[in-house]
């Protein structure tokens, strides 16, 4: 399982609190900054999915996929754009529908989203590294997301709402009737859904690959260490035969015949 260094997540931590101080402005700002300062403690080590084979199972991961995703989503738009899509949405509505799209997977007022998998059976077979927290109200990631953000009383425009309530696209069902539409007066008005889907799935994808990397090499290591010891087994197998056959050989020839 991946593990971020304590500098590395601080080191994310104060990269997406930067982010906020030079994106956002005025009364939002300073709504966004009471908000991150109350989930600070929780916000900064908490993970992005349970399972290690889904994406940034690990302490630190949501900050870390939540800056991946920003990237992602900042990078397609200008590649939209080149290729002559509508852009009617600003950076900042962007940055903060990409912000905020897994918000709900830092919990509630109290309790975590995620709490550690104390099954050993589950981690060592399912890979569940965390488990969802029994005791928190059952709402979809996207709903707690937009009841935290309300709760903090942050306004969001109409293209950030569209934009944050779609990113997980046709994955979540309760999405299709946003996209397939047979009425055109019912089709989306702006890419920003489209852009963001793709820049958190894109973010989910490497960081996927990037563990099956590290899960490759790692298994690499771990093979090289076995057939490093069948070789020291077999070379002192070997010695101790030669051994013998030295030892029966001086019998034969210099022992007591009579």
């Amino acid at each position: 399982m991946k593990e971020l260094t304590p500098e590395q997540i601080q080191e994310n931590w104060n990269q997406l609190r930067q982010l906020i101080n030079d994106t956002f402005k005025d009364e939002r700002l300073e709504k966004l900054n009471h908000m991150y300062d109350y989930f600070e403690t929780r916000m900064c080590v908490a993970p992005a999915s349970g399972k290690e084979h889904y994406h940034n199972a690990h302490v630190g991961g949501y900050v870390e996929h939540v800056l991946h995703v920003i990237d992602c989503a900042v990078k397609l738009k200008k590649l939209w754009e080149d290729g002559g899509a509508t852009i009617n949405f600003s950076d900042e509505e962007l940055i903060f529908a990409a912000m905020h799209h897994d918000l709900g997977k830092v919990g509630d007022m109290k309790n975590d989203y995620y709490i550690p998998q104390e099954s050993e059976w589950h981690r060592k077979n399912q890979g569940s590294i965390f488990t969802h927290n029994g005791e928190l109200q059952y709402m979809t990631v996207t709903d707690r997301a937009i009841w935290l953000l309300q709760h903090f009383e942050i306004p969001m425009s109409e293209w950030e709402y569209v934009g944050l309530r779609l990113t997980d696209g046709l994955y979540e069902e309760a999405n299709k009737s946003y996209y397939v539409t047979y009425n055109p007066d019912f089709s989306l008005k702006s890419n920003i859904a489209y852009i963001l889907h793709q820049a958190d799935s894109m973010a989910t994808h490497i960081e996927n690959d990037k563990w099956k990397s590290a899960e490759q090499q790692e298994e690499i290591k771990v093979q090289e260490n076995v057939e490093n010891i069948k070789k020291a087994v077999t070379m002192e197998e070997t010695s101790e035969q030669l051994s013998q056959k030295s030892k029966d050989l001086f019998e034969e020839l210099f022992g007591d015949n009579s």
